[in-house]
């Protein structure tokens, strides 16, 4: 994709075009953005399934025409069985990232559905939830053809994933990966799904649909109950912003990462560059990645467990004292403890103005590998990144939330435009958000062109095992040499590597026209009308 796209009356974009399509039918049928983000994310729970399933937690950010965001946290905690005793007794020092005992948490999006919808409907959503999920349920019923990032995936990690409960029948064919191309069913989710649409979310957690759900963990081996599910509520929060020069950016606040997205941006607007693609340009959002996330890793995690309010972060006062520290020539030796990841983000702005930024996620491909048979549900294993030992808010303890890597990001200018922004890929989601919005917002690259562009990647993250600085091979070799000069240990991958995530971006000009941007290492784009 080189273009951006544009339109005026509305514009969905997500990592898979039909998902894009069915967001896209929504508007076209009069529906606004949150009802076309949550079509897409009922259809990216069927054509995407190693990306994202609705056994997964998700975070929106919702902004009416004219008003700023309000966040809606629907991130499941962990179950009353979920004690470090349960694993240690056992033998395990970690919990594992496959199986049931990495399915420690509740799944908390579909709860988040049902608080958006709410929210529409208080600013006049009217499209019923059976409507929004009919495209998934008819892929999941009908088939759909397998993407080369599912076939592939799939033969990746089957042997981690083959043995564990339900996944072979719900994914394999023969006991093989499905081939790219080829048509897969998922029907008993497909069921589940329509049940959603004419039983409401609340199905999800309370009622037969909710038994069934604590009846097939329970015999997988999973802690979540059927209280732990009853327990589970999406609540609204408020976004954590930071201002820069014409400009305010907002994201979410713990158990997500949303701080250090918002830290990068800060940091490097104190830098003082003032080109893209240059090595000022790398190197300065590098070291301010590295920054935010020194302070990230020590203090983010279950928000009721943690010692120290974000928000002090994103003052002028610590900023500038923690932009002093970066050196503009010389690398900060690295690493620090890497975060894993699998998610999928989508954005949708209809005609009247409405913005809805929203990321869901299962954590690692396929989750925890475990599939619940009655009803097709892949679940997560977002509490695997639970630490058994020590103390503080990432330590496992019943009813706590997980850390997050989710952040979905939203901006407004001074001259009237408004932004919604984000990626998959963990620890490479503000790293990603920080390279497209810096070069659209601050260097005033077109949107698509700043997507397309080479990325860069600190540390692991999805796809990736190793801890370096990874570039893409379309970089200059001469801007990868000037950064092994300056310390930086300099990994060079594909052109187009699916590692750097799968961003989109959607903005909205003052005079109604939007703009539109998916990303080339996606299966997916922007639509618009």
């Amino acid at each position: 994709m080189l273009n951006t796209s544009r339109a005026r009356r509305g514009m969905v974009t997500s990592p898979h075009h039909l998902a894009s399509e069915a967001g896209l039918r929504v508007l076209r049928e009069g529906g606004n953005a949150v009802e076309a983000t949550l079509a897409m994310a009922a259809a990216l729970a069927v054509v995407y399934p190693h990306m994202t399933a609705i056994g997964g937690d998700g975070f929106w950010l919702v902004a009416p025409p004219g008003e700023a965001p309000v966040g809606i946290e629907a991130c499941g905690r962990a179950a009353a069985r979920a004690t470090p005793a349960l694993y240690l007794d056992a033998g395990l020092e970690v919990i594992p990232p496959r199986g049931p005992l990495a399915a420690n948490t509740v799944a908390g999006t579909v709860s988040g559905w049902g608080e958006a919808l709410a929210l529409s409907a208080e600013k006049g959503g009217r499209l019923p939830l059976s409507r929004l999920v009919e495209d998934a349920v008819w892929h999941a019923r009908n088939g759909f053809p397998v993407t080369a990032s599912q076939s592939e995936l799939t033969a990746q990690k089957l042997p981690e994933l083959a043995d564990v409960a339900g996944f072979a029948p719900s994914f394999l064919v023969d006991g093989a990966p499905p081939a790219t191309g080829s048509v897969m069913k998922l029907p008993a989710l497909g069921d589940t799904l329509a049940r959603l649409g004419t039983e409401g979310t609340d199905a999800f957690y309370r009622g037969a649909l909710a038994r069934e759900i604590a009846q097939d963990l329970a015999a997988a081996g999973s802690p979540v109950s059927a209280e732990d599910l009853a327990a589970c509520r999406a609540r609204r929060v408020a976004p954590v912003s930071v201002g820069l020069p014409g400009m305010m950016l907002y994201n979410m606040p713990p158990p997500t990462q949303g701080l250090s997205s918002l830290m990068i941006l800060a940091l490097f607007s104190r830098l003082g560059v003032d080109a893209a693609e240059g090595f000022d340009h790398v190197h300065g959002l590098v070291e301010a990645t590295k920054q935010a996330f020194l302070v990230r890793d020590r203090i983010v995690g279950d928000p009721d467990a943690m010692g120290e309010d974000p928000r002090a972060w994103l003052t002028d006062e610590a900023l500038d004292r923690l932009a002093a520290r970066i050196d503009p020539a010389r690398a900060l030796p690295w690493p620090a403890p890497p975060s894993a990841g699998d998610t999928v983000w989508l954005g949708a702005i209809d005609g009247e103005g409405m913005a809805a930024s929203f990321i869901q996620s299962i954590y690692f491909e396929f989750g925890s590998g475990v599939v619940l048979p009655q009803s097709g549900i892949v679940w997560q294993n977002r509490g695997s990144s639970f630490q058994l030992r020590g103390e503080g808010p990432r330590v496992l303890a019943p009813g706590r939330k997980p850390f997050h890597t989710l952040n979905p990001a939203f901006a407004t200018f001074a001259d009237g435009r408004r932004m919604v922004y984000g990626t998959m890929g963990g620890e490479g989601q503000p790293q990603t958000q920080a390279a497209l919005f810096s070069r659209y917002a601050l260097f005033g690259q077109e949107l698509q062109a700043a997507i397309t562009a080479p990325r860069w990647l600190l540390g692991r993250t999805w796809g990736a095992e190793t801890v370096t600085l990874k570039l893409e091979s379309r970089f200059p070799p001469e801007l990868v040499a000037a950064l092994r000069e300056a310390g930086h240990d300099v990994e060079v991958v594909a052109p187009f590597d699916q590692m750097m995530g799968h961003a989109g971006a959607i903005a909205r000009h003052a005079d109604g026209v939007l703009e539109g941007a998916g990303d080339p290492r996606s299966d997916g784009g922007p639509m618009g009308f």
